[in-house]
């Protein structure tokens, strides 16, 4: 059973820069991904925005593998700031994981 924590969805949610919400699953970030990361972007905001902390914290080496380079960011469809919510995802961890 899945635990979900909605104090976990809104902290995060609430970095102005964080824009998940905005992602509606088409596919393009991992299609154009140079680093053919096996766990998609659009799973690890839908996490987020589920409060499924848990889980994102079972991928956190994918989300420190992104190069940031940008590439899904540019040909997303909805204009998703994937690049900055992997960074917020990153900032996340690292505070409340690493103590940093």
């Amino acid at each position: 059973m899945q635990r979900l924590d909605i104090k976990f969805s809104k902290e995060i949610g609430s970095y102005d820069k964080f824009n998940a919400a905005q992602c509606f699953n088409c596919g393009t970030c991992t299609a154009l991904c140079p680093m053919e990361i096996n766990i998609l972007p659009r799973i690890l905001f839908r996490y987020v925005l589920m409060g499924m902390k848990d889980k994102l914290m079972e991928n956190k080496d994918a989300i420190y593998s992104c190069l940031l380079c940008r590439m899904c960011e540019d040909n997303c469809p909805e204009g998703v700031r994937i690049a900055e919510n992997i960074r917020v995802l990153r900032r996340y961890i690292g505070r409340h994981v690493y103590g940093l």
